[in-house]
């Protein structure tokens, strides 16, 4: 087990593991305090709104007393993108397959509901106890499918990594933020129609060819839902192929499994 002292003391912070100081008058704030304030900011103006400064304006301190908890933004974004995170859904008994869609759904929601989280530079692998505890419910609900501890891993990387994907797109289509390029469109129907304008035949046939015929005029489920649940589906179906070829190998007593990920991200 890893010591203590080689974690970063915000992580230490996050998982209760700082020991507590039984000397001087009890601190006024503290980690949570902080990181919910941060997360007011973002929600309401969007990660650039968010400073040492502003957040200590937000709790009623100076900037200098925020570094005893943590010990730049980039600490603080650490702690932010955890604690926004809700608690993952409990598979009360759900197939692994109907879970594991509702866990996807979950993660796409949640990051519309703040979208300052797609302006994360990078989105770190799971280190905090709320993302940690989605990745744990993922692997939970495909025990019994026969998937090495690896390729569940991969699974919930994946779904994790379409849920994050769709959302960018969900919000970039739906209008976005104003000043971004983002601001004419507000629709797939507006996409296509402007890609039909930008693509030159020669070069892109096949797309070109597409957006012509009025493809994305029924592709409003980037904002409905519809596109969501055929990508889902598509995904599913994979890891259903998966599980069935693991028992097929399993009873072959043939071992073809997966390596475990270097660099998963789900929430």
């Amino acid at each position: 087990m890893a010591d203590d002292r080689t974690l970063p003391p915000v992580l230490r912070r996050m998982w209760g593991r700082e020991p507590a100081s039984r000397r001087g008058p009890r601190p006024r704030l503290d980690l949570a305090a902080i990181t919910d304030a941060a997360i007011e900011i973002a929600d309401a103006e969007g990660l650039a709104g968010v400073s040492m400064a502003s957040v200590a304006g937000q709790v009623g301190v100076a900037a200098t007393a925020l570094y005893r908890y943590v010990g730049s933004k980039d600490e603080l974004l650490i702690a932010m993108t955890d604690a926004v995170v809700p608690d993952p859904p409990e598979p009360d008994g759900l197939p692994w397959r109907d879970y594991l869609a509702l866990w996807c759904r979950a993660q796409r929601d949640a990051v519309l509901e703040h979208t300052w989280l797609l302006s994360v530079d990078r989105l770190a692998p799971p280190l905090g106890p709320r993302r940690l505890l989605w990745l744990d419910r993922a692997l939970a609900s495909l025990d019994g499918t026969g998937l090495h501890d690896g390729e569940k891993v991969n699974v919930a990387t994946a779904l994790a990594g379409y849920a994050l994907t769709d959302a960018a797109i969900v919000h970039g289509v739906g209008g976005g933020d104003a000043h971004t390029e983002t601001a004419a469109i507000s629709g797939a129907a507006d996409y296509g129609d402007m890609l039909a304008e930008l693509l030159d035949p020669a070069t892109y046939p096949a797309l070109s060819a597409a957006m012509r015929s009025g493809a994305m005029q029924g592709a409003e489920g980037w904002v409905d839902d519809g596109d969501f649940v055929f990508g889902l589906d598509l995904l599913l179906d994979g890891v259903e192929a998966l599980v069935e070829r693991r028992r097929r190998t399993a009873q072959a007593g043939v071992d073809d499994s997966l390596t475990v990920p270097e660099d998963p991200k789900t929430m």
